[in-house]
């Protein structure tokens, strides 16, 4: 039987027979399922040049994040991406744990204590060329604004060399928000059958010369809450009281 939690087996969820099952499954499930639920629009797709591999930082507001991000990204890029998901959340049980390495590539992660088991086998990963998309707030947004961000994904990146890809979801909290979000001002809304929501590439990130892990991470939360503000056109995007600074 398969250990769970950060022991749970995901090499298999990378083998040319479990990428072609998540092909089909992205392709002719997610998409058009994505579709049918929002007008998704893609912006700063030119932002994803180069050879990579690139380590896409999300805000986090619904647990549709992932196939919306994986929905908007080039195939080539999508195909190898992995995913960092919450241990507790989905490698606890066996089928949630399978179901999450077979549709989404997910990885676990330990997303409320440094752990370098975890950090190890994505810091592996990234340097065999995988992209890894992983959202630095460590959960879902409890209030639909960015939560400050944890130093996973600068550590990833400094000790990689990957770029950073700074990403912004705009309004996925709206879809199906009992189900799926979290903050009152999605689960308070009146329900829709379908809501426009936005993918936002920004410019790729690395950290500069003598540029501390801290810093870095600062620099990568600052660029989501730019690129918050341009889509949104909330310029109070990002702000937290001094409380919870």
């Amino acid at each position: 039987m398969a250990q769970l939690g950060l022991d749970y087996p995901t090499k298999w969820g990378r083998s040319y027979s479990a990428r072609f099952v998540r092909f089909l499954y992205q392709s002719y499930y997610v998409a058009p399922i994505t579709s049918w639920m929002s007008t998704l629009e893609v912006r700063g797709g030119e932002n994803i040049a180069g050879p990579g591999p690139f380590i896409f930082a999300s805000n986090h507001t619904s647990n549709l994040d992932t196939p919306i991000v994986l929905s908007a990204l080039p195939r080539k890029v999508r195909n190898r991406t992995v995913v960092a998901a919450a241990m507790d959340n989905f490698f606890m049980d066996a089928r949630s744990a399978f179901r999450t390495v077979l549709l989404f590539n997910g990885i676990p992660i330990d997303r409320h204590k440094v752990n370098r088991r975890s950090a190890q086998q994505a810091l592996e990963l990234v340097e065999d060329h995988w992209n890894l998309l992983i959202f630095p707030e460590g959960g879902r947004s409890s209030d639909g604004t960015l939560q400050e961000f944890k130093g996973g994904a600068a550590y990833l990146a400094d000790r990689s060399k990957a770029v950073v890809i700074p990403t912004y979801i705009h309004d996925a909290g709206y879809l199906r928000a009992k189900k799926y979000a979290k903050a009152p001002i999605y689960l308070n809304a009146p329900p829709q059958r379908r809501h426009h929501v936005i993918v936002a590439f920004g410019k790729g990130l690395q950290g500069d010369e003598g540029e501390n892990i801290r810093r870095f991470g600062a620099r990568i939360e600052a660029a989501v809450i730019e690129l918050g503000r341009e889509v949104s056109g909330d310029l109070s995007y990002g702000l937290r009281s001094s409380s919870e600074d």
